[in-house]
């Protein structure tokens, strides 16, 4: 059904091929998975089946690749539509109307599918991706996980005979992401279509795919094979995986339920031994000394002026673009801690309301984050997390109820005040990165934030590898834009850290690498809180896992002890060693050590 052959692609203005010496073929009716470390060229592969790479994204192809007969070199996207249905890693790009059951329809109506079929069509979608409830939902006001889905449904409406998914599941709750899933398993068992996806949370893909294509590094001409070859010697791999390689299992297991049935010696290994603890930072001040919070500014009650367009400092400015701070500081207030007196929280929430429209978007949340604590947010995609971490920065409103952060209340604290208080890296990184190049990028992030020249750049060094100065932040990938804008807010080093979906479009290794910084700043005192619907992420970093649905908090406690008992939120370590009281494959390493 699609057919490289020697490809390779070269953008314009880069020394080396993106990819090189592409040369496989993925089978009509099979769910063929792409994987590889960031930067290996996972997207251009994808981008070049439907026809957008050259076309869209210029550059050089050579070689071929055909897609049901047709040589996409010769076929535009368009002459591609009725084959192949395609969705980015950026659900936002992909929208053309205004509401849910609209974009449904549009392909089909591009296409001339009769009405009455593009009726049925639309109802069946609905119901198979739980979307019947946000059916006449405008699209600018569901969640990161909810649009994904409809981008999801708008390519399935049409019927094609070929999908290709970047990251389909990287911005849905477990549930969701089983439910897309099984739905893809449905389309290829049942109608035989292909399916091609790329993903980097591999712990809930593997054990679908037939087969699986590894790009083991840029340039590197591609691995295939079924899943057990190509994860034998996968620099990338599940908790599962390197579980299993740990305990020596041949071959290795694909899934939990493998897993599983050859734990018993590792549990019996395991048997009486605790897993170490994770315990915050100590926030509270040594005997003898006296400590000052962060200077935090007071703030009366009259409304501001309107900020103006052009700040001291760009970051700033877009901050004001944002709708971030609406009042005016007076002088700061500097309180004293008194000796061997707890540090105060830096974010703090009391029956906070907020709504959107006539939906409650939170409903009587508390919340408090101390000083060196990671606190996870989790539930299902529209329950309310990005929304608290909207009100924690200024961006929402609140209907009721209070909001402090670093001291100060967000909706009356200036942005050029509010920055060195609390950092923001949204789900949609370009709304932070505004410059032409990572270098000028990391150069004004360094003057906004009043840090050494070279600051951001170092932590970029660190999160990305090998990213050039000269590198435009439009030719990252998204997990690479991503690490781009967390930099940039961490060279302020706000006392508190909020972060949505911090992994979205991260591989292993780069994920390994953003917990060790959030780590260090936990143990320097920062608070950080994330929104996420990474389970491994969770059991990985977080102290606590604030559990929310319906706007409500409806769990809060040690990590471990929400997880384990949730068949949804459990990590695969876990699931594999129950009852014992496993979180992450770390954990088991030393314990073994």
């Amino acid at each position: 059904m699609i057919r490289f052959e020697n490809v390779s692609v070269t953008y314009e203005g880069a020394a080396e091929p993106a990819v090189h010496g592409v040369d496989f073929e993925v089978p009509e009716g099979e769910l063929v998975l792409l994987v590889g470390p960031s930067g290996t060229g996972k997207s251009t592969i994808l981008n070049a089946v439907s026809g957008l790479v050259p076309h869209f994204t210029g550059g050089t192809l050579r070689g071929r690749v055909t897609v049901a007969g047709r040589d996409t070199r010769t076929h535009k996207p368009r002459e591609l539509a009725d084959v192949v249905g395609t969705v980015g890693q950026d659900p936002l790009a992909h929208f053309v109307t205004g509401t849910v059951e609209d974009e449904l329809a549009y392909g089909m109506e591009s296409l001339g599918i009769a009405p009455a079929v593009m009726r049925r069509r639309v109802e069946e979608t609905l119901d198979l991706l739980g979307l019947d409830g946000l059916r006449n939902r405008a699209i600018a006001t569901l969640s990161g996980g909810q649009r994904q889905r409809v981008a999801i449904g708008s390519v399935l409406t049409p019927h094609p005979q070929v999908l290709v998914l970047d990251e389909p599941t990287s911005a849905l709750d477990p549930a969701a992401a089983e439910e897309v899933l099984a739905v893809l398993q449905r389309l290829v068992h049942d109608l035989g279509t292909t399916v091609f996806l790329a993903e980097h949370r591999l712990e809930r893909v593997v054990q679908y795919a037939d087969r699986v294509v590894l790009l083991p590094e840029p340039g590197a001409a591609p691995v295939c094979g079924t899943p057990a070859e190509v994860m034998a010697v996968s620099p990338v791999c599940p908790p599962v995986v390197e579980l299993g390689r740990l305990a020596g299992w041949s071959p290795l297991p694909m899934t939990v339920r493998d897993a599983r049935r050859r734990a018993g010696g590792l549990r019996e290994r395991l048997a009486g031994r605790v897993p170490e603890q994770r315990t915050p930072a100590d926030s509270t001040a040594p005997a003898g000394t006296t400590t000052t919070p962060p200077a935090t500014p007071t703030t009366d009650a009259r409304p501001a002026a309107p900020l103006p367009a052009q700040g001291p400092g760009r970051r700033w400015a877009a901050a004001a673009r944002l709708g971030l701070g609406t009042g005016r500081p007076t002088a700061p207030a500097v309180p004293s801690v008194a000796a061997d007196a707890p540090a105060p929280p830096l974010a703090e929430v009391r029956s906070l309301v907020v709504r959107r429209g006539r939906v409650d978007a939170l409903r009587g949340v508390d919340l408090s984050v101390a000083p060196g604590e990671t606190v996870a947010l989790m539930g299902r995609n529209g329950a309310g997390k990005s929304t608290l971490l909207g009100a924690l920065v200024g961006l929402v409103e609140p209907g009721s109820g209070t909001v402090r952060a670093g001291g100060a209340v967000p909706r009356r604290t200036r942005p050029h005040d509010l920055v060195r208080l609390v950092g923001l890296v949204p789900q949609e990184p370009r709304d932070l990165l505004y410059a032409d190049t990572v270098g000028v990028e990391c150069a004004a992030a360094d003057r906004d934030a009043g840090a050494l020249p070279g600051t951001c750049r170092e932590l970029v060094s660190g999160l990305l590898p090998g990213v050039a100065d000269d590198t435009h932040p439009r030719d990252l990938s998204e997990g690479q834009r991503l690490a781009l804008a967390l930099a940039v807010v961490l060279t302020a080093r706000p006392p508190l850290l909020l972060l949505d979906e911090p992994t979205r479009g991260l591989d292993y290794a780069a994920k390994a690498r953003l917990v060790g910084v959030l780590r260090g700043l936990a143990a320097d005192g920062h608070a950080i809180v994330l929104a996420t619907h990474d389970v491994e992420l969770a059991a990985e970093i977080a102290h606590r896992v604030v559990l929310l649905a319906e706007g409500e908090v409806i769990a809060d406690g040690p990590t471990d002890d929400i997880v384990v008992s949730s068949p949804s939120f459990a990590p695969q370590v876990t699931k594999v060693l129950a009852p014992q009281r496993w979180l992450t494959v770390t954990q088991v390493r030393k314990a073994l050590a």
